[in-house]
């Protein structure tokens, strides 16, 4: 569990000024780390490296109604009951809409404030007044200032809202969270240069149909953009997982073709999803290619791998390829997974349950090493698993502190052989 602090309100500089500052040598500079603030919430705190920075501006995404305003109430409530005095302006709903959210998430107390403002300069002043320890404003493309003449959500109105934000967060070393609308290509809506004027940038992301949420880092001045934070999605609000693996694999189906698990690396994090393809026969005249959750590319490129040096002739076939739960896979130690999947469907074999696997495939069909393959494996043994098939590069650093029975492979075409 990450230390929790609350925040003490620091000291309060007026609206735009500049602490005063001279050129100094890189080597007279201190070296220690920001100060942070636990909010309670591991994954939110893992997600910004270890907690909230004072004075940082966080941008936070994603689609209209996936929990963006449920996260940031449910985060700033438990500072609130900390001790931590929060500000929520809000420019979309009514204070008595925050009241029966906050009623339903048990985050009611005096410290968590809300005001119901989209002018910039009035919520400034509200600022200064209330003194909180984290402001957020939900959302950036409702404000306005009465110095621009352009209507609210404008490029211009955006940029100059954040700009006036960011600067008194900055100045006062307060701790600034934006919701931000996305566009339906999916990105955070107004001028790009938003998104490098802030600190933070995180995209909440999840399929409507799907219970879990998954937050991840596109930007992050303190911290690593490969953690992610998993949260499930319930009547009272949203639910830290501690255990997404098993989670992801609870509803696996036994038996089945077409089916594989994979351990990949989620920052610090392994966690082991399940790899589902499905091979029919075309109808069409170009076959059809359908990829959810994996880079599509890469798994056109392990089609033409086992096509050439397995021979799996996939060229008249469709190709389906999903990641159970929701969770998106970016790194190459998927595509053994994805090989494995593959050739099971197609030769309609199911792999062995007890068996996970997990390594880079080369164009000449050669397995390569991946990185903390000790970690993958142990994640694996916990969850019971039996054997692992992993590359044999791999497996020659591994040190013996497992049950599991680790299955070297070089090439795919014997990797293929030892997955059923």
């Amino acid at each position: 569990m990450l230390e929790e602090k609350v925040f003490e309100s620091p000291s309060r500089a007026s609206f735009g000024a500049e602490s005063p500052s001279a050129p100094e040598p890189l080597s007279a500079l201190s070296t220690a780390e920001e100060a942070r603030a636990g909010t309670g919430i591991g994954e939110f705190d893992r997600v910004l490296g270890g907690g909230i920075v004072p004075g940082s501006a966080v941008l936070i995404g994603g689609d209209p109604g996936i929990g963006k305003s449920t996260l940031l109430l449910q985060v700033t409530g438990a500072l609130a009951i900390r001790g931590g005095k929060v500000l929520y302006v809000t420019g979309e709903e009514s204070l008595h809409q925050i009241r029966i959210r906050a009623e339903r998430l048990g985050v009611v107390t005096e410290n968590l404030v809300v005001y119901a403002e989209t002018c910039v300069e009035r919520v400034i002043e509200a600022v200064k007044d209330v003194k909180p320890a984290v402001l957020v404003i939900d959302s950036v493309q409702t404000l306005y200032s009465t110095e621009v003449e352009s209507s609210p959500g404008s490029l211009t109105q955006v940029r100059e809202v954040a700009a006036r934000l960011i600067t008194y967060a900055k100045a006062s070393g307060t701790p600034l969270f934006l919701v931000g609308h996305v566009t339906k290509e999916g990105f955070i809506a107004g001028p790009k240069v938003l998104e490098h004027m802030v600190d933070t940038v995180l995209y909440f992301e999840g399929e409507r149909g799907h219970v879990f949420r998954i937050l991840r880092a596109a930007k992050n001045r303190f911290g690593s953009v490969m953690e992610i934070g998993i949260f499930e999605m319930k009547e009272d609000g949203l639910r830290e997982v501690a255990n997404p693996s098993e989670v992801f694999l609870a509803e696996r189906p036994e038996g089945a073709s077409g089916s594989a698990v994979v351990a990949s690396l989620e920052g610090t994090r392994t966690v082991l999803v399940e790899v589902q393809s499905l091979v029919c026969p075309t109808v069409f005249a170009v076959p059809r290619r359908t990829v959810v959750g994996v880079d599509y590319n890469r798994v056109m490129l392990i089609a033409a791998v086992l096509e050439k040096k397995a021979d799996i002739t996939l060229a008249g076939y469709d190709i389906f390829v999903k990641v159970a739960g929701g969770l998106r896979l970016d790194e190459p130690a998927v595509d053994l997974g994805v090989a494995a999947s593959l050739s099971s469907n197609f030769l309609e074999r199911p792999v062995d349950p007890g068996t996970v696997v997990f390594g880079e495939v080369g164009l000449a069909g050669e397995v390569r090493g991946v990185t903390r393959a000790e970690a993958r494996v142990r994640e694996a043994d916990k969850l019971g698993f039996k054997r692992c098939i992993l590359p044999g590069a791999s497996l020659k650093g591994l040190e013996k502190k497992t049950r599991m029975e680790l299955v070297g492979v070089s090439t795919v075409r014997e990797a293929i052989d030892r997955f059923f």
